[in-house]
Formats: structure tokens, C-alpha cells, sequence
């Protein structure tokens, strides 16, 4: 097995009336999440790592231009149990965080080997169901931005 490169991307799928798509993990049952995955090479845009793991994901085809960047990135130790996948001695990861505005909700066809089912949420339930606190934060903005009237203020470009 190939190393995990310690860059990732956390890609919040929702629809325009503020439901946001949780997937459940299958090696960690009750762990629920957005998308997310690693750079498969350095030298890969996150935009590209963004759209590839949202298609293995969840089978869902966005165009590029359709994925927002923020202009936010987590760093966070990785769990001692998952280090294993990376190069000995990586601790930490950088998660670049991406949204993928639907129209509506979409038919989800699951990768089996990384997640075991899904379930479109209000922004409140899918933030308070994620393990993960980078998760749950970027959910929060993106559900605080959309009181507001807009899920586009954390957009830095299309």
C-alpha cells in the first residue's frame, strides 16, 4: 500500500435549502462525514482531489466550476490509530475545505469499501452528527452563511 500523503480535502455537499449530505464510515461504524480524501500526489490541485473523491465517493458528477474553495484549512493531528497509513513519523494533516452546492438532493451510489450508508440533514443535525470537529465547524459556516441568505460567503473562487 502506497502512503497517505498528509494534505486532504473536506468537501461539503448540500443542496440550496441548506440540507448538507453525511456519509457513514465503514471501518468506523456511527462515524458520520462529509466527503473527504487525500491528495493521491503532491503535484494534485485540491480542486481535482475534490472532484475525484466527491465521484468515489458518492458517484455524484459536479463540473469543476461547480466546487467552491474556501479560503480555510484545518490542520489537526492525525489519530494514533490511522497513522499507520502514512509515512512513518506524519502526525499532522492539512484539510482544505471545498463546497458543492446541488440544486436538491441527488441519488448517493456509495463506495462500500469507505462508507455504509448516507442521509441528507438540516445544516444543525449533520453538524451535531460529524465526528469530526473541522467537519462540524465548516458545517456550521456554511449553515451561519445560509441564515444569513447566502451559502456563497466562503467561497474564494469557483
Amino acid at each position: 500500500m502506497t502512503p497517505k500523503l498528509p494534505v486532504s480535502v473536506l468537501v461539503l455537499v448540500h443542496t440550496t435549502g441548506g440540507e448538507v449530505l453525511l456519509l457513514e464510515r465503514a471501518a468506523r461504524p456511527g462515524f458520520w462525514q462529509s466527503v473527504t480524501g487525500s491528495l493521491d500526489r503532491m503535484d494534485e490541485p485540491a480542486a481535482q482531489a475534490a472532484r475525484r473523491e466527491v465521484l468515489e465517493e458518492t458517484g455524484i458528477e459536479a463540473r469543476p466550476q461547480d466546487f467552491r474553495r474556501w479560503p480555510l484549512a484545518y490542520t489537526f493531528e492525525i489519530f494514533p490509530e490511522w497513522r499507520h497509513r502514512f509515512v512513518p513519523g506524519t502526525t499532522h494533516n492539512t484539510e482544505h475545505v471545498f463546497s458543492l452546492e446541488l440544486p436538491a438532493r441527488v441519488p448517493v451510489a456509495l463506495a462500500p469499501t469507505e462508507h455504509t450508508a448516507s442521509q441528507w440533514l438540516t445544516w444543525k443535525e449533520a453538524a451535531a452528527k460529524c465526528f469530526s470537529w473541522s467537519n462540524r465547524d465548516a458545517i456550521w459556516i456554511l449553515g451561519s452563511s445560509a441564515h444569513k441568505g447566502s451559502t456563497r460567503c466562503c467561497a474564494s473562487s469557483r
